[in-house]
């Protein structure tokens, strides 16, 4: 593994409540017969993340019971009913003093996004000023990748379930794109019908 990558922590956001899915969890959610939150943490190790902090909300306890996260730091937002923006603030505090370079984040409601897109879009991360994101045809999606120098920023605009969108807009001239449609789906499990892309 290059420093390069070992200086990027992945920082996977799992806090969701699930309310359109009748409060059910998104990290407890079961998929190839472990919960969604596992699989997620599978995916940003196998793309190369030796550190990786996970956001917990939403029954939290109960994911810590039931999911085996091996050495993941578990970080606890307790505002996580206020939306992605919270969860984010609080998984980059996180990594405050680690030693991390970049955050790169992901969701735990795409398992449609692998190993290869996360690869493609750590691949970017050179600098503490490193700015890139996944795109599906050329629209902006996840994984982002944020270099260090930009956590403060984020952590001051990132509020309600926009997360860093107001903050990547505003940077978009210095933001990397990276093209993953070929190697990756970037849907949401946000309603009962999405269930389906669960095996």
């Amino acid at each position: 593994m290059t420093e390069n990558k070992q200086q990027v922590a992945g920082l996977l956001l799992a806090a969701g409540g699930g309310r359109r899915l009748g409060g059910r969890p998104k990290a407890l959610l079961e998929h190839r017969g472990r919960p969604l939150v596992e699989h997620a943490v599978g995916v940003l190790r196998a793309a190369g993340c030796a550190r990786v902090h996970v956001v917990l909300g939403a029954a939290a306890a109960v994911v810590r019971e039931r999911a085996e996260l091996g050495d993941c730091v578990l970080v606890e937002n307790p505002a996580w009913a206020d939306g992605m923006g919270s969860s984010l603030r609080a998984g980059l505090d996180s990594l405050a003093g680690t030693g991390a370079r970049a955050a790169l984040v992901s969701l735990v409601d795409q398992p449609g996004i692998g190993a290869e897109a996360v690869r493609r879009v750590l691949a970017v991360h050179e600098s503490d000023s490193s700015l890139a994101s996944a795109a599906y045809d050329g629209v902006r999606g996840h994984p982002v990748l944020f270099g260090s120098a930009h956590w403060a920023g984020i952590i001051a605009t990132a509020t309600g379930d926009r997360g860093a969108r107001a903050y990547l807009k505003e940077h978009e001239g210095t933001l990397t794109l990276v093209e993953c449609a070929d190697v990756a789906e970037p849907y949401d499990i946000d309603t009962a019908a999405d269930l389906a892309h669960l095996e």
